[in-house]
């Protein structure tokens, strides 16, 4: 059995955990030193960033005669 590709190429998908981890590591450190709350612009931006990588890792995961029948 085969495993599929994903849609990210793996050069997408590093810059995309790069700017996971950015975003994540800066959400914490905004939060600390502003008083407003514009570290929560961060927070949602790593989240949006991690729900591409894991929609990517299912895509890599399923099987690709599964897919191509879809």
């Amino acid at each position: 059995m085969q495993q599929g590709s994903g849609f990210l190429s793996q050069r997408q998908r590093r810059l995309a955990w790069l700017g996971f981890l950015l975003a994540a590591i800066q959400a914490p450190v905004a939060a600390k030193l502003v008083d407003d709350s514009s570290w929560l612009f961060s927070l949602v931006v790593a989240l949006m960033v991690a729900t591409v990588i894991i929609a990517d890792d299912g895509a890599r995961r399923q099987p690709a005669q599964a897919r191509s029948s879809d």
